[in-house]
């Protein structure tokens, strides 16, 4: 069984692991909402990617939040389209 000879030391660790730092997820502005997405994501907000709707986000929902997410999306991309 493998054994190494002598320990490692603190500084020589942690070159080692230098590059294995978590890095920013870029956020991206959904084109029809304008909520923050990270890239390559469908938007959880109004359900789009690419243009496409493919979640259909008020399936879960009751009729009353149904008709208020309705109505906030209508109004998001009013503000968008002007």
């Amino acid at each position: 069984m493998a054994v190494p000879k002598k320990r490692t030391g603190r500084s020589k660790r942690n070159k080692r692991r230098s590059h294995l730092g978590r890095r920013r997820v870029a956020l991206h502005a959904c084109p029809r909402c304008g909520q923050p997405v990270p890239g390559h994501t469908a938007c959880p907000n109004c359900g789009t990617y690419r243009g496409r709707e493919v979640i259909d986000v008020l399936r879960k929902l009751d009729k009353k939040e149904r008709k208020v997410k309705e109505k906030e999306l209508t109004q998001q991309e009013q503000t968008r389209a002007v």
